[in-house]
C-alpha cells in the first residue's frame, strides 16, 4: 500500500490548533511549501504568493461546498422510554432530503429508535449500514428548512488536536455557499477574496465546483474508512466543464484546489457523470486525465490523502518534501499551512 510508505513521525506541537486569525496573521499569510511534480526541487514561500507559481490561461477550481455544524445532541428514546438525554449525533453524509447517514455515540442503538434534537426537529433510526457503525436517520424536516434547524442546533466537527471550540465561521472558506460538508474542504480556507482578485487581475481563471465532504473518521480505529467506503456527492456545471477541456486544449494548466476537487474532477471524466455519487480511490497508479496540479494542506501520517498525492508525485519526493516540511515547522491540518504541487 502506498501508505505504509509514507509513514512518518508527526510531532505533536506541529498539529495547528488555532486558526491562522487567532495566530496573528491573515489566513492567505500561511506558509506554502511549493513542490515541483517532475524534479522534487522544494521552494518556501507564503500562500498569497501563489500567483507568482501560476500563469496567464491557468485554471483554478475551488470547492464552494458550505460546512454544517455536524455534531448534534439528542434526547434518545426507545418505545416512549428516554433513554438518555444528551446523546452526540455526528452528521455523516447526506442521501436524501430528509435522511442521514450518522454516528451515534451510544452503543446498543436499534432500529425504530428516536432522537429528539428539539421541539422542531426528531429523527428516527431507519436503518443500518453494512460493516460501519453509522446509522441511517429519516428526519422530520428537509432541505433547506432541515439546513436552517442544523445550523442553529449543531457544532462544527472538531478532532483531538482543536482544543478549543472554535466557531463555525472559522471552519468556513470565503467563498463557501452550496451547505453539504460535514468537515471542512479545507485546502480553500487560506484563499481570501483579495488573493482571488489578484489571480484574475493576473489573467488566471477561477471557477468553481462542489463536492460535499463526509465524515472521515468514526472515532474508533475498528473502523477505518477506506476511500471506497467513503461516498460523496459532488456536482460540476456545464460551464465549467467546458471552461476545463478549453483551458486543458490552450495547454494550460488546471489546478486543483484540495484533495475533494481532483476526486470530484477525476470522477467526472472516468464515470462521464458531471453530478453524482463518488468513491473514486485515487492512487500513485492512477492516470490523471484533469488535474496538473493541486494545491493542499499537509495530511497525516498514513492517510489515504498520502495516496492522491502520489498521483501528482513519486512518493521519494514526497516523503522528502514532507520531511522538511517537519524539520521547517509546517503546520497540519485544516488551520495549518499550504502545500502546492505543480
Amino acid at each position: 500500500m502506498v501508505a505504509k510508505a509514507l509513514d512518518f513521525h508527526l510531532p505533536n506541537q506541529l498539529n495547528a490548533s488555532h486558526p491562522p486569525e487567532k495566530r496573528g496573521i491573515r489566513r492567505d499569510h500561511v506558509r506554502m511549501m511549493v513542490l515541483d511534480r517532475s524534479s522534487g526541487n522544494i521552494n518556501h514561500d507564503r500562500f498569497f504568493h501563489l500567483p507568482h507559481y501560476l500563469q496567464a490561461g491557468d485554471l483554478v477550481i475551488l470547492n464552494n461546498s458550505r460546512t454544517i455544524p455536524a455534531v448534534l445532541h439528542a434526547e434518545w428514546h426507545r418505545n416512549k422510554v428516554q433513554l438518555a438525554t444528551n446523546t452526540e449525533v455526528r452528521l455523516a453524509r447526506r442521501r436524501e432530503d430528509d435522511i442521514w447517514e450518522a454516528l451515534i455515540v451510544e452503543t446498543h442503538v436499534k432500529i425504530g429508535d428516536r432522537f429528539i434534537f428539539s421541539p422542531e426537529l426528531l429523527a428516527t433510526v431507519i436503518g443500518v449500514k453494512k460493516n460501519s457503525p453509522l446509522k441511517m436517520l429519516k428526519f422530520t424536516k428537509k432541505g433547506s428548512d432541515l439546513f436552517n434547524i442544523i445550523y442553529t442546533l449543531g457544532e462544527p466537527v472538531r478532532y483531538e488536536y482543536i482544543d478549543y471550540p472554535w466557531a463555525l465561521d472559522y471552519y468556513q472558506t470565503v467563498f463557501a455557499s452550496h451547505p453539504g460538508s460535514v468537515e471542512m474542504p479545507s485546502a480553500g480556507r487560506a484563499f481570501s477574496w483579495e488573493l482571488l482578485f489578484t489571480l484574475m487581475r493576473s489573467g488566471i481563471q477561477v471557477d468553481f465546483i462542489q463536492l460535499h465532504t463526509g465524515l472521515s473518521y468514526l472515532l474508533d480505529d475498528q473502523w477505518h474508512q477506506t476511500p471506497e467506503e467513503n461516498e460523496e456527492e459532488y456536482h460540476i456545471s456545464e460551464k465549467t466543464m467546458q471552461k476545463i477541456l478549453e483551458t486543458k486544449a490552450a495547454g494550460k494548466k488546471v489546478i486543483a484546489v484540495g484533495t475533494t476537487v481532483v476526486r470530484a474532477l477525476e470522477s467526472a471524466v472516468k464515470f462521464g457523470n458531471l453530478s453524482g455519487v463518488t468513491n473514486l480511490y485515487i492512487h500513485r497508479e492512477f492516470p490523471l486525465k484533469i488535474a496538473d496540479g493541486i494545491i493542499t494542506g499537509f495530511h497525516e501520517p498514513k492517510a489515504s490523502h498520502l495516496d492522491m498525492l502520489s498521483a501528482f508525485i513519486s512518493e521519494r519526493h514526497l516523503l522528502r518534501a514532507y520531511d522538511q516540511a517537519i524539520e521547517a515547522r509546517y503546520l497540519w491540518h485544516e488551520f495549518g499551512d499550504m502545500n502546492l504541487i505543480i
